[in-house]
């Protein structure tokens, strides 16, 4: 049975690699679009015979469209983003990709699963925010808490965090690098040096040469 342990930790990282088609109907709703966002999500995190290289595509496809990556990188990067060369920034923009796809297209292949996600209330956050709180109900356990931080943009709703029993995965992020690039002496080129070697490390474990 899978841990609650593990099952936090791939919720964390499903939100940056969500799989499947852009959701258009429901832009309007937010707890619309998280319902369709969700469901759509775990339908392909627990779909038996799909090929490595097609869920990676489909994980890279959604964390690029229904997720504001730019957003994301230069809060997750602070005040080292503003100091970042645009070629640096660029690059820890793709680096974070793949690593995101690297790390969580394929964590779910072989569950089956019986989760069941429930949108349960929606409420504003500022003028151009919302959260949605919703939680992931399993047989017998106690279920996982859930915000989406969403962001209206033009025209579509965009995804910007998502909370996990209370833990911020943007902050997660920005807490790791920061400490990483503290300990490169406050170089982002130590931050971009390792995450060429973490991608380095998980394509080799995954027997490929290229994120898809």
């Amino acid at each position: 049975m899978i841990s609650r342990r593990f099952l936090l930790a791939a919720l964390a990282g499903s939100f940056l690699g969500l799989a499947f088609t852009p959701i258009a109907a429901a832009e309007a709703d937010p707890k619309a679009f998280v319902a369709q966002l969700a469901g759509k999500a775990m339908e392909t995190m627990t779909a038996k015979g799909l090929a490595d290289a097609e869920r990676n595509q489909r994980f890279r496809t959604q964390f690029t469209t229904d997720v504001d990556l730019p957003e994301i990188g230069r809060f997750v990067l602070g005040r080292h983003w503003r100091a970042a060369t645009p070629e640096q920034q660029q690059e820890f923009i793709k680096s974070f990709e793949d690593i995101v796809v690297l790390t969580w297209a394929t964590r779910f292949k072989d569950y089956g699963g019986d989760l069941r996600h429930v949108v349960t209330n929606a409420i504003a956050d500022g003028e151009r925010g919302i959260v949605v709180e919703s939680m992931v109900e399993r047989d017998h356990q106690t279920p996982i808490n859930l915000q989406w931080k969403l962001k209206k943009g033009e025209p579509d709703l965009r995804v910007v965090d998502l909370v996990v029993e209370g833990a911020s995965m943007a902050i997660t992020y920005r807490n790791e690098y920061s400490a990483v690039i503290q300990a490169n002496g406050g170089k982002i080129d130590g931050l971009l040096g390792a995450m060429r070697t973490k991608i380095a490390e998980m394509q080799a474990a995954k027997g490929t040469t290229k994120a898809n």
